[in-house]
């Protein structure tokens, strides 16, 4: 548990802010960088927003886009930076991933442990990487892929940040939803009663801010890993589990790319907003240590979760009951049947509650980034706090997660599966520019942040974005299209447009980047 002292926002009441007292809780930062030139940000100039977040004095974080001062970057702990994401992936949404290698892509239970722990690699890296940035630079994530990628580009990826954390949102809530409509049966709780119960926790956490994210995802972790014991020890006391044998041929090669493309977009699925949450630890924290804690607290949790999601996957194969639950209920009707079912009956059932309720960790960096994302985007949005945003979002976020339940859950899965696509892009982009043409120099100018007349502008890293999607729509494999080339990867296609995206990006966005910096100059 990190103590309370170890986070410090520099805050004061918002009836400082109307003197324009820049001091602590100042959403104003003065800066004292050769210059002395003040950045300026004012998320809760409004009136109306400052009176109602005014209720909840120094406990809300205030500070929205703008960089963080040296005075703010008060959080030491590097245990912390770790612990994050091992609650945020230590769900049963990665669990569920994992059971998609034999169920769905037909592949055995070793098999599909390879995909994972391969692509769960490649994904988990770049993540902890971008971490050290935060730290780094003072800056948002998405305020960093304006120096990375440049200013225009970078907002619009702002938009598709906050399209896929709300995406994201709905997808993991119906999940979670349909397990608790599972428990105490035939009482079943209502799909709204149980979409409300994970968005007040998806909602309430992230309203305070970097610090109570913080804590929880301290402890979070903790109920699930013992529960995941219990699915285990549960999983081989029923004998179900069997390892099918090893298959060769172009089929399954085009099941592994597609599984493989599946589990390295959720592990790389932080990356447009990981370096949220480290920006207020100190600038000279070691770069190996914050790396190895975000690797070790992502890297666990997902191979954990995902290799026994498959062996639940592999199990249910040979379960007629378990797979009449999969079919009605996905994944959570296999926990159902795993804990439940001729099983512990009661406790299990409380078991399956404490799982639903693990979704909220994993939802809780879609809304606090969110927030930041949407300020992001227009200069404007600024004026509205990221409280306020985090809100906003939290709620339309249930709407549409009740929506979903009933109309269009499958549309909503297939929709977040292809939006995942340009985080590669994302990657390839922001490691060239800092690589070869920053020439891995961490020497950041905060002071222009938000200047349109010193960012790059992006010319090179949009006609790429644009460019790709072609590219992807040939080479994507999903269950209501598959592309052109990747329909000769066997009989059901591999999907293989992540491979294609690094080479074609990492090729074109550097050329072009070339013509760009000689012509534009930035």
């Amino acid at each position: 548990m990190v103590s309370e002292t170890s986070y410090e926002f520099n805050k004061k009441s918002l009836d400082d802010l109307e003197n324009k007292d820049i001091e602590k809780t100042s959403i104003r930062d003065e800066y004292e960088i050769e210059s002395a030139e003040e950045v300026t940000a004012t998320p809760t100039t409004l009136p109306f927003f400052a009176k109602v977040l005014s209720f909840f004095g120094d406990s809300v974080e205030m500070n929205g886009i703008e960089p963080i001062s040296d005075e703010q970057k008060t959080d030491t702990s590097i245990f912390a930076a770790g612990t994050m994401w091992l609650s945020a992936n230590l769900v049963i949404a990665t669990a569920a991933l994992g059971a998609l290698g034999p169920l769905t892509f037909g592949l055995n239970f070793g098999q599909s442990v390879l995909v994972c722990i391969f692509w769960s690699l490649l994904g988990a890296l770049p993540v902890a990487f971008f971490s050290v940035f935060g730290a780094a630079t003072g800056l948002r994530q998405m305020v960093l892929c304006r120096y990375l990628m440049g200013n225009v580009t970078a907002r619009v990826f702002s938009v598709i940040n906050v399209v896929a954390c709300i995406g994201w949102t709905i997808v993991n809530t119906i999940a979670s939803a349909q397990l608790l409509r599972m428990v105490n049966r035939p009482h079943n709780l209502p799909p709204w009663a149980g979409c409300l119960i994970i968005i007040l926790g998806t909602w309430i956490i992230p309203f305070f801010g970097y610090r109570v994210v913080h804590m929880y995802g301290n402890v979070a972790w903790i109920p699930n890993l013992i529960i995941f014991l219990i699915v285990i020890a549960r999983l081989k006391m029923s004998g179900s589990f069997t390892n099918t044998p090893w298959e060769g041929g172009e089929t399954t090669v085009g099941n592994v790319f597609s599984f493989g493309s599946t589990i390295y977009g959720f592990a790389i699925g932080w990356l447009s907003y990981i370096a949220d949450y480290s920006v207020y630890m100190p600038r000279d924290t070691s770069k190996t240590k914050l790396f190895s804690s975000v690797f070790f607290g992502l890297m666990f949790p997902l191979l954990f979760t995902l290799i026994l999601g498959a062996a639940c996957g592999a199990a249910t194969l040979n379960n007629s009951a378990w797979m009449e639950l999969y079919d009605k209920y996905s994944f959570g009707g296999v926990v159902y049947g795993i804990l439940v079912q001729d099983s512990l009956h009661g406790f299990g059932q409380f078991c399956c509650v404490v799982l639903s309720l693990s979704t909220v960790a994993n939802n809780i960096p879609n809304m606090y980034s969110l927030a930041l994302g949407t300020q992001s985007i227009y200069e404007p949005l600024i004026n509205v706090p990221r409280p306020i945003w985090t809100t906003l979002g939290a709620w339309i976020g249930y709407g549409l997660s009740v929506a979903a339940y009933y109309k269009f859950e499958s549309f909503m899965e297939n929709f977040m599966d292809s939006i995942s696509y340009y985080l590669c892009q994302l990657m390839i982009m922001c490691l060239s520019e800092f690589f070869i043409w920053r020439k891995g120099s961490w020497d950041f100018d905060v002071t222009i942040w938000n200047d349109w007349k010193k960012l790059p502008i992006g010319y090179a890293s949009m006609f790429c974005f644009l460019t790709s999607i072609i590219w992807i729509a040939m080479c994507m494999s999903q269950s209501y299209y598959i592309g052109k080339i990747s329909q000769h990867i066997g009989a059901y296609g591999g999907d293989i447009s992540i491979e294609v995206l690094w080479a074609y990006e990492l090729v074109f966005y550097n050329v072009l980047r070339y013509f760009e910096f000689k012509y534009v100059g930035r």
